[in-house]
C-alpha cells in the first residue's frame, strides 16, 4: 500500500486523450468521478450512479452530457468543456468520467472515485468492437491538428493481430501494454495502491454482471445516496443491458456520427469469454509474461476474477 494521498506525476495528451483539461474542473464535494481504462462498463457505471443521483431524472438522455468526460480531447474544445461543467445544478452532486490513471488525474479527497475493472481479455474483445467501428469521420476527428504524437492508426482486420500489439506495446514511454489507446492493466495498478483510501471503491465488471442488486447497493451506499431496495430495483431496471441498447441512440447519439454500426454496436454484448477460440496458447501467453511485469499477483487476481480477491474493499462501502 502507498502512503501519503496521490499525486499527479504524469501528463497523457495523444489522439484521444489530454489529461491537463482537468484543471478545467472545479472540484465539488459528493461529486462522482468513474475510473476505467476503457471497455470495462464506463457508460453502464455512469448510468448507475447518475440514476442514482437523480432517480426521477429522465433514464435515457444523453449520458455524455450528462456525465462530462474532462479528458476527452477530440471533439470536445476546452469551452465547451467548460460550459459543460458549468451547467451541472451547484446543488446536486456530479458524475465525471475518466480513463486516466490515478498518477494522471488530480486527487481530490472531497470527490467519490469508482474504479472499474474487467477481465483484460475480455476488454480486449469490447475494444476491438469499438475500434474497428471506427469510420472515416472519427480517425479526421483524433487526428486533426490537436493531436500530439503519432496518429491514431487504422484498426487491423485481424483482432490476433490488435492483441499481439496491445498486449506487448505501450503508447506512452512508460507504459508496457495498451498500444494503441493506452494501458490498461496499468490503469488498474494505478490505483490498487490506494485502495486503502475511503473515497476509492473498486467495481469488478463481472461482478456488476452476475450481481447487479449487490453491486448497485455497494455503490449507493459509497456515494451517499442510500440503498433502500426500491431505488436499487429502479437502478438495476434502468441499466439493464437490454434497456441501454435499446435506448442507445438517445444515450449515445454521437456514436450515430463517428461509429460504422452506430451507437447500438456500442452496447455490442455484453458478459465475458468472447476471447475463448479467438486467442490461441500464443497469445495467452504474452498476456501471462505483461500481466507478470505489470501487475502484483493479487490484483491481477481481481482484475481477472472480481469478488473478495480486492482485498480490504468491502471496509469502504461506508464512503467515509
Amino acid at each position: 500500500m502507498h502512503t501519503g494521498l496521490p499525486q499527479r506525476t504524469r501528463v497523457y495528451r495523444n489522439h484521444h486523450l489530454d489529461s491537463r483539461r482537468w484543471d478545467l474542473y472545479q472540484p465539488r464535494a459528493g461529486d462522482v468521478v468513474v475510473s476505467t481504462a476503457y471497455k470495462a462498463g464506463t457508460t453502464w457505471t455512469q448510468l448507475i450512479v447518475l440514476t442514482l443521483l437523480d432517480p426521477d431524472a429522465d433514464g435515457i438522455a444523453d449520458v455524455s452530457a450528462r456525465s462530462p468526460w474532462p479528458d476527452r480531447r477530440f471533439g470536445q474544445s476546452e469551452q465547451n468543456l467548460v460550459q459543460m461543467l458549468a451547467a451541472h445544478a451547484p446543488a446536486r452532486p456530479m458524475c465525471l468520467k475518466t480513463h486516466l490513471p490515478l498518477d494522471a488525474l488530480p486527487y481530490h479527497r472531497e470527490l467519490r472515485y469508482v474504479v472499474v475493472g474487467r477481465d483484460p481479455r475480455d476488454v480486449f474483445m469490447s475494444l476491438y468492437n469499438h475500434y474497428s467501428n471506427y469510420n472515416d469521420v472519427m480517425y479526421a476527428r483524433l487526428n486533426d491538428a490537436g493531436c500530439v504524437g503519432e496518429p491514431m492508426p487504422r484498426c487491423p482486420a485481424d483482432p490476433r493481430a490488435l492483441w499481439r500489439e496491445w498486449v506487448t506495446r505501450g503508447w506512452f514511454e512508460w507504459e508496457q501494454e495498451g498500444w494503441p489507446f493506452w494501458s490498461n492493466l496499468g490503469h488498474t495498478r494505478s490505483y490498487w495502491g490506494w485502495r486503502h483510501l475511503p473515497n476509492l471503491l473498486f467495481v469488478h465488471y463481472n461482478d456488476l454482471w452476475s450481481d447487479p442488486h449487490a453491486q448497485i447497493a455497494r455503490i449507493a451506499r459509497f456515494i451517499g445516496t442510500g440503498d433502500d431496495a426500491a431505488l436499487v430495483e429502479r437502478v438495476v431496471e434502468r441499466t439493464r443491458f437490454d434497456v441501454m441498447q435499446q435506448n442507445a441512440d438517445k444515450m449515445m447519439a454521437r456514436m450515430n456520427e463517428t461509429w460504422s454500426g452506430g451507437a447500438r454496436a456500442f452496447f455490442h454484448k455484453g458478459g465475458g469469454g468472447r476471447w475463448r477460440g479467438v486467442l490461441d496458447e500464443d497469445d495467452l501467453a504474452l498476456y501471462e509474461q505483461t500481466r507478470a511485469r505489470v501487475l502484483e499477483p493479487a490484483c491481477a487476481r481481481w482484475l481477472e476474477d472480481g469478488g473478495s480477491a480486492g482485498q480490504g474493499w468491502p471496509a469502504r462501502e461506508s464512503g467515509a
